[in-house]
């Protein structure tokens, strides 16, 4: 029911049916406020179950208990809810007037979330400092969670609820939320409106996330083919400021060419993460296809199989882009996950995929590592709880919360 509420809360303050072309004060507040009172709704209700929840998790999706941890520290799922939790507290108590009783919550998050590795610093975080923080979020069993925002208050708002609560934050800008940052009037002739608005927003994030004291990935969303243009100007812009600063402007990087023939999918996602290996940018791809709608791409028809990736297309994408000098990635497999607002038993998730595919890479590597992949999770409307913290057990370190 959470799940269901907060997704729905930020589609209907997103649908631009109902939304004036340009934001008032107003309407911005409400939408940063919206973004953070929806995401804190969301990662309590599927990370963060009461005491008789987790008693009952634990017996279903085995929990940190059947791995032999003692009952009195802190378990992967707990470090995953404070972590996750990071999106979601700010908003909700000052407009419900529960400053007080959330405040309890927020010190409690903060008392009890482990140390981050030593390379991962406050403020905004590249290259190995990204790498030991998604690997930290593998071991501990969380998976951070990824907003989406339309501008600097939305930014604001997911950094001010991480410090709040402890732990990091992924803030992501989709094109057309690059283009809104710019603008509605910008000329984005050649997508220089999105790619100027992303930069602006990503500068923004720069100048202020030191000064909330937690780790801030910046990350950009679906970049299908035909949007290759904004994909370019943003490396373009990397490039520019990782030759000044000796690193990225932002963390990490979506190619999402699901819809293309997978060999040409692996071909183009290589050739990208060659450029961006030379400066320490993560690429994220996808295989398969997140159903629903997004940004403007409606996969609300697609048939069903392709819904599912195959552990050997998976392996196919990881030993092309393993061969990459210094190449980081992560891939978001399809397992039934849908974009949009739906009730819960109405998506039809298997993550026992993830689990399968790893099991699979394993062997082929021959390695000791359970989870040599490291899987990002998205679309998670009407997902049950059971599913998500499956889904998290299986290698998912990220997931998006739009």
């Amino acid at each position: 029911f959470w799940l269901q509420r907060s997704f729905f809360c930020l589609h209907a303050c997103l649908d631009p049916s109902s939304a004036p072309a340009m934001p008032s004060k107003l309407s911005t507040a409400a939408l940063a406020g919206a973004a953070t009172y929806c995401a804190s709704s969301t990662l309590n209700a599927f990370v963060a179950p009461q005491v008789s929840q987790r008693a009952q998790l634990t017996s279903q999706v085995g929990l940190s208990q059947q791995h032999g941890q003692a009952s009195a520290g802190p378990s992967p799922t707990h470090i995953g809810a404070l972590a996750l939790g990071a999106v979601g507290v700010a908003a909700c108590a000052a407009k419900l007037g529960k400053r007080a009783s959330r405040s309890k919550v927020v010190r409690a998050a903060v008392k009890e979330f482990t140390k981050m590795p030593a390379t991962v610093k406050p403020g905004v975080v590249t290259g190995q400092g990204l790498v030991d923080l998604l690997n930290y979020a593998k071991e501990k069993g969380f998976a951070i969670p990824g907003v989406n925002i339309v501008g600097t208050s939305s930014i604001n708002a997911c950094m001010e609820a991480a410090k709040k609560a402890g732990g990091p934050i992924m803030v992501t800008f989709s094109r057309g939320g690059g283009q809104f940052i710019a603008g509605k009037a910008a000329d984005n002739t050649d997508d220089a409106a999105c790619i100027a608005g992303s930069v602006a927003g990503a500068l923004h994030c720069r100048a202020v996330a030191k000064l909330y004291g937690v780790p801030v990935i910046l990350h950009t969303d679906h970049c299908q083919k035909a949007w290759l243009p904004w994909f370019d100007g943003m490396l373009k812009a990397n490039e520019e400021y990782f030759e000044a600063n000796g690193e990225p402007l932002f963390s990490s990087h979506m190619l999402d060419l699901s819809e293309e023939p997978l060999e040409e999918n692996i071909a183009i996602c290589k050739k990208y993460l060659e450029r961006m290996a030379k400066v320490n940018l993560l690429l994220e791809m996808e295989l398969g296809v997140t159903g629903g709608e997004e940004d403007g791409v409606d996969n609300s028809n697609v048939d069903s199989s392709r819904l599912y990736t195959q552990p050997e297309e998976v392996w196919q994408v990881y030993e092309a882009l393993s061969s990459v000098p210094n190449g980081q990635f992560t891939i978001a497999a399809a397992f039934g996950n849908v974009h949009g607002v739906y009730a819960p038993g109405n998506v039809s998730l298997k993550p026992e995929i993830l689990h399968n595919t790893q099991k699979y890479i394993k062997e082929k590597l021959g390695c000791k590592s359970d989870k040599p992949v490291s899987f990002v999770f998205h679309g998670g409307s009407g997902s049950s709880t059971e599913d998500i913290q499956y889904a998290i057990k299986a290698g998912v370190i990220k997931m998006n919360i739009d």
